[in-house]
């Protein structure tokens, strides 16, 4: 079975195609010609999951799933949450993120945080979603070289590394995404 999953990451593409069964293959937004930004323009996480699946069947008329994620900060009121990737502003980088994450942290003790992952499935004519969570805290320094996003500064609770110094297998057990894209597998199923 094949699937446009609706991103142009190659690291969630990545992520997410080892998460399913061999007779599920993932279709690209490139792969189907979508060149344009998809619109995220909803305030929550769930809204912008299924804007994105919608613009797909509306524009394209594939069946298709979408992800939208976001990092709840507790001593930030839930910040950056829907506004994860472009927190440091609409460059969507990284780094920037963190180094910003990381200084408005930096007086407080508080550094609770939860990752929220919100899959949207249109799938012969119904919509569904999927959510997964993964409980953790925001380190006061990167660590790791592997992930993406946050991944250097979220150590996910009963660990002592973050995301991005555990392997893609182990993340994908325990963390956000993964948990979302299982709800989502055993739906197929």
């Amino acid at each position: 079975m094949n699937i446009v999953f609706a991103t142009n990451n190659p690291n969630k593409i990545k992520e997410v195609q080892a998460l399913l069964p061999s007779h599920i293959t993932l279709i690209s937004l490139k792969d189907i010609g979508c060149i344009e930004d998809i619109p995220e323009t909803q305030d929550t996480i769930k809204g912008n999951a299924i804007q994105k699946v919608n613009h797909i069947k509306t524009h394209y008329g594939l069946d298709c799933f979408a992800d939208d994620t976001g990092l709840e900060v507790e001593a930030l009121n839930g910040a950056p949450g829907v506004f994860s990737a472009r927190y440091a502003g609409p460059q969507r980088n990284a780094d920037d993120n963190m180094n910003l994450l990381l200084a408005e942290l930096k007086s407080k003790e508080n550094r609770t945080a939860r990752f929220k992952t919100v899959v949207a499935l249109h799938f012969k004519g119904k919509l569904i979603t999927f959510e997964g969570i993964c409980e953790g805290a925001i380190t006061k320094e990167k660590a790791g070289y592997d992930g993406f996003g946050y991944d250097p500064i979220f150590k996910p609770t009963g660990y002592k590394q973050t995301f991005s110094e555990i392997s893609m297998a182990e993340k994908n057990r325990i963390g956000h995404r993964g948990k979302a894209v299982s709800k989502l597998v055993a739906y197929f199923k």
